[in-house]
């Protein structure tokens, strides 16, 4: 992969941090906020559930981020680009829709699958 192109994947990347560490804390932020005084079990209830979606999503946008922490890693380590279980080429489609992807679409096919062994 030539350097302009890992220049701009590593933009994309910086970006994402930024806008998933501020979605994050934002989340947790509310998480944290001290429950309102409601005495209506169906008010009581929703904000339940809100405070769980929100709990998920944060979850997931954790995920997303420590992915993309290891992605801007392998920039610097000059091994961005290169499946981390079978060191073949990811395809440039897939880093153009999914920049953190560790590993290329047949390694990713197995690990969803729970075949993945390291």
């Amino acid at each position: 992969m030539d350097s302009e192109k890992r220049e701009q994947y590593k933009e994309k990347l910086v970006r994402k941090r930024f806008s998933l560490t501020d979605m994050v804390a934002r989340t947790e932020g509310y998480g944290r906020e001290k429950e309102s005084a409601t005495q209506d079990i169906a008010d009581m209830a929703v904000e339940s559930y809100t405070r769980e979606f929100m709990f998920g999503k944060s979850s997931g946008d954790r995920a997303v981020l420590l992915l993309v922490n290891e992605a801007l890693e392998r920039i610097e380590d000059d091994s961005y680009g290169i499946c981390v279980h079978c060191g073949e080429s990811i395809q440039p489609k897939r880093l153009d829709a999914v920049p953190w992807a560790p590993y290329c679409v047949r390694c990713q096919d197995l690990q969803e699958k729970g075949l993945l062994k390291d």
